[in-house]
């Protein structure tokens, strides 16, 4: 369906399907893998709740939700990976740029010791959660950030 609209992206584990829809990350990994395998591009989202953020476990939760899409991609060089922390969604909070950067350094460094180095330094890393229009520029300016996720509801 998605190819039949000419839709070349898709965006598996954001936030409603994760927490509303109640989608595993076992459930996740594989539609990265279906995605891939029919030549879509991906940005897989991954991010932690405020009980996992106030834990201290961020680098915990991400790792694992990390870690089952790798198992089922192949083709990296179709994948982008946005830190996506559920805790700011709605609320009029994001992220703070060092905070982002933080988890996509972290990342960067689980893809370089379980993955690849290659791919640790090729994907794509994007920011998520109620980026805002007056923060976009300092999330723009940290090094391992690519981009960001703006989603507007019409």
């Amino acid at each position: 369906m998605i190819k039949d609209l000419e839709t070349t992206w898709v965006v598996p584990g954001h936030t409603e399907r994760r927490h509303v829809f109640r989608e595993s990350d076992d459930l996740i990994g594989q539609k990265v893998g279906h995605a891939l395998a029919e030549r879509l591009v991906v940005i897989s989202c991954i991010g932690e709740k405020l009980d996992k953020k106030e834990a201290g476990i961020t680098k915990k939760v991400v790792f694992e939700q990390t870690k089952v899409i790798a198992g089922n991609e192949k083709n990296w060089n179709k994948v982008v990976l946005e830190y996506e922390p559920v805790w700011a969604i709605g609320i009029g909070k994001m992220a703070s740029p060092q905070q982002a950067q933080e988890v996509h350094e972290k990342l960067e460094g689980w893809l370089k010791s379980n993955v690849s180095d290659a791919v640790a330094h090729g994907t794509g890393f994007i920011c998520g959660g109620s980026v805002t229009g007056t923060a976009y520029k300092e999330l723009a300016s940290q090094p391992d950030m690519d981009s960001f996720l703006w989603v507007v509801l019409l």
